[in-house]
Parts: structure tokens; sequence; C-alpha cells
């Protein structure tokens, strides 16, 4: 008869051992190291916030984005110290989170957008990288619930962001390709506004889309208007091709950078400009400004000048509220970088920043467009959305007709505010009303006869 021997039981490693038994806190330990795990991260939240709302950052997007990053990477380190310090549970690990995202934190503050554009491609790999090795550090050494409940989802988080972010970078990239830049990039004081011009004649016809807008969306009325005259498109800084600004694009800078960027481009005059929704609060600023370049003028559906509308003697949206303000529209438009702004049909991190920061300043915008409280007797035509146009904002388009001596309003029925410039019959109406503009300078009879 054979006797099986018995077969040798396994010696646990201490390992093993730490990662089967369920963890129970000994009651002769230097501290919980749950309540670290808690706290760290806690105090890393809070320290963004309170970096992001800092004086001393600028409300920029690079210097928003590097302010959470100081503050998280405050949290990360808080856990590598005082875990060692007050546990028996050392978590050394979490150095490394700590100096990569203050040490990007840093840069981004100092640097501003040069270091992040570098970033938005080494950060998404980087990131993930870390996120993993993070990962396997924390099973090893951290025997707590913390690490289910509090350090995973962390971790969860942090890698759907260089994931979002890796995929917004490349995405971009491929647009960028998909659609290769017509015209031309030209320098208006430090950053590059993308400028487009077709056609040949005189005057010459410049386009202004409206609130979030890009050259491409006026596409249509460009090649319609090119066949008989010079014409331009651009992009507000921040859209398009065109590069992001630090400073507030309320309407007088708007227009200040079209001029520069008109003479800049060796653009001839006389100019007549033509803007849709908001585009036509910068026109008018624009004639204001610069009244002898602006031969005539077309207002599409334009928002009305405060005026026209309803004038008030403060303006909010100074000093304390305003930079506020501002912050929180580079925070949300670093949120883009995450990939979150094509969610809501956004490309790019600028464009969602450009466009929240022209509302921001659409109060301002329009006490500056009522600069322009005569326009004389050149042409000017009011184009007016037949749909969706209640009685107060067909006044304030009346009242805007009324600038000038040689005006007509013309109500386009049918059409709603969009329609004006991406519809067919609206895009018509709109190059029809340009070209009657054109027609009138250069025959010298007025629009009304």
């Amino acid at each position: 008869m054979t006797v099986t021997p018995p077969s040798p039981t396994p010696i646990p490693t201490p390992e093993h051992e730490a990662q089967e038994r369920p963890y129970r806190p000994d009651p002769g330990s230097r501290g919980h190291i749950g309540w670290v795990v808690a706290g760290s991260l806690a105090a890393g939240l809070v320290a963004a916030a309170l970096l992001v709302a800092a004086p001393f950052i600028p409300p920029t997007e690079a210097g928003v984005t590097g302010a959470v990053l100081c503050g998280l990477g405050l949290g990360w380190a808080m856990l590598a110290v005082l875990s060692v310090r007050f546990t028996d549970q050392p978590q050394p690990w979490a150095t490394a989170p700590a100096l990569f995202m203050g040490l990007s934190g840093l840069l981004l503050v100092a640097f501003g957008s040069s270091v992040h554009e570098i970033l938005t491609w080494v950060w998404p790999p980087t990131l993930l990288a870390l996120v993993i090795w993070m990962l396997v550090r924390a099973r090893r050494q951290l025997r707590s619930p913390s690490r289910r409940w509090l350090l995973y989802p962390v971790l969860a988080v942090l890698a759907l962001e260089s994931v979002g972010g890796g995929y917004q970078a490349v995405r971009e990239a491929v647009d960028a390709r998909a659609n290769p830049m017509p015209g031309q990039m030209i320098d208006v004081g430090g950053r590059r506004l993308h400028l487009n011009c077709t056609g040949s004649g005189s005057p010459t016809v410049v386009l202004e889309p409206g609130a979030g807008g890009t050259s491409s969306d006026l596409a249509r009325i460009a090649e319609a208007v090119a066949r008989d005259t010079l014409v331009c498109v651009y992009d507000r800084a921040g859209r398009g091709w065109s590069e992001p600004a630090d400073t507030p694009q309320d309407a007088t800078q708007i227009a200040t950078d079209l001029h520069t960027l008109l003479h800049g481009g060796n653009v001839p005059g006389p100019y007549v400009l033509a803007g849709h929704s908001f585009g036509g609060l910068y026109a008018l600023t624009f004639a204001a400004r610069y009244p002898d370049e602006v031969a005539g003028m077309v207002l599409v559906d334009s928002t009305a000048p405060a005026s026209a509308a309803h004038p008030s003697a403060t303006r909010p949206g100074d000093g304390a509220s305003d930079d506020l303000t501002r912050r929180v529209s580079a925070l949300v438009s670093s949120l883009a970088r995450l990939g979150l702004g094509r969610l809501v049909g956004v490309p790019t991190a600028s464009h969602l920043r450009s466009t929240i920061d022209e509302y921001v300043q659409a109060h301002s915008s329009t006490e500056e467009a009522a600069s322009l409280r005569d326009f004389g007797d050149r042409p000017l035509v009011v184009l007016t959305a037949g749909s969706g146009s209640d009685a107060a904002w067909s006044a304030q388009q009346d009242a805007l007709a009324t600038l000038s001596t040689d005006s007509v309003h013309r109500v386009v029925e049918g059409i709603n505010h969009p329609g004006m410039v991406a519809d067919e019959k609206g895009a018509a109406a709109t190059t029809r009303a340009i070209l009657d503009v054109v027609s009138s300078i250069r025959t010298g009879r007025p629009l009304a006869s």
C-alpha cells in the first residue's frame, strides 16, 4: 500500500499576508493612514482653489492651470510627508506626483502659454505612466480601505484626464492638417491673427462673424462678394487659426486689433464693414475709432449698442468681479484641453476661452459701440431676421438705421438670427446688402434712390 506524503504547507510571505489579510488599524500605531490620505487630498483641492483666486496668479489659462497643479502637488507632498511622520505606513511614492504637478504648475505660472503648448503633448502620456506606477506602489504600500474608497477614484480621474488630454491634442493636430489655413498670419503686437482676402476691387469689404464665430462661418458670403470686389475675413483672437490673447477682448480691443491687422496685411481702404450679431458691435466701434477709413456698413441682425438698448450709468464686471470672472473663464477653458469642449461642439480650448470672454465683455462692448452716434450720409444697410425677432429687437434695429441719413432697413422674412449667414436665403440677402453698399459708394448714388 502506497502512502502519499502530505503536501508541504506554503509559507506565506509578508507581501502575500498584507494583500490577503483585511486591514485592521493597530491600536499601537502612530496614526490612522486613512485620515492622512483623506486630509492630504482635501488639502490639495483647497490649496488649488485658493491659488486660483490668488492675486499674484495671472488670470490666464496657463496661470490658472498652473495654480491648480501647484495646489494638487501640495496635497501629494503632504501625503508623502505626513504618512512618514505620523503613521506606520509611509507612502514615499507620493513624492513623485507632488514633484511632477508642482514643477509643471510653477513652469506654467512663470512662463505662460509657451510652456502650455509644450505640456499639451508631454503631460498626457507622462501622467498616464505616472498613474500606473502610483497604482502599483499604492497597492503594495497602502493597507487601508482609503486605498479603495479615496485613492483609486482619484487615480481613475487622473487616468481619464491623461486620455482626454491626449485625445484633444491629437484631434487638434488632425483637424489642423485636414483644414489647411487659407490666407496669412499677421502680427498684431506679440501675437498673430489670421487674415484671408480674396477677389479684387474697391472698396474693400471686411466681414465680422458673430459671437463665437470664425472666418469659415462667412465662407458662403465671402465667396459671393469676392466676385465683385476685394473681401477679407479674419479670425478674432483665439478663434480658428488666430492665436489667443491674454487681455480682455472687448469691442475697443477687437477694433484696434482689426485695424492693426488690415494695415499689417496691406489691405487697402476704404472699408465696408459687415458685422453679424456681436460682429455689428465691433463694426460700429471700428467706425467710431477710424471714421476716415470706413466708407459704408452693413449690420446683419446686429446686437444693439447700449444707447439703442438700455443704457446704464455703471458698468458691471469691473474690479474684483471682472478678475474672478476671467479666472473662472480660464479654468473652464482649461477643461477643454481634456477633450470636454468637443462634447459641446467647441474644437479647441482657446476657442472656448475666447467665446466665454466675448460674452463676459458683452456689456463693455455694447457701451463702446454706442460711441458711434452719427454715421453721416455714408451708406448703411440694417438687416433684421424676420423669424424670432420680437418688438423690442425690431425697435433696436430701427434705431440703428437712424445712424445715417442714407440708410435702409430690410427684414428678411422666414430667416432666423443664425440663418442670416448660415442659410442660403439669409446669406444671399446679406450678400445683396453688401453689394448694394459697394455699388452706392462706387456710383455716388444714395441707397434710397
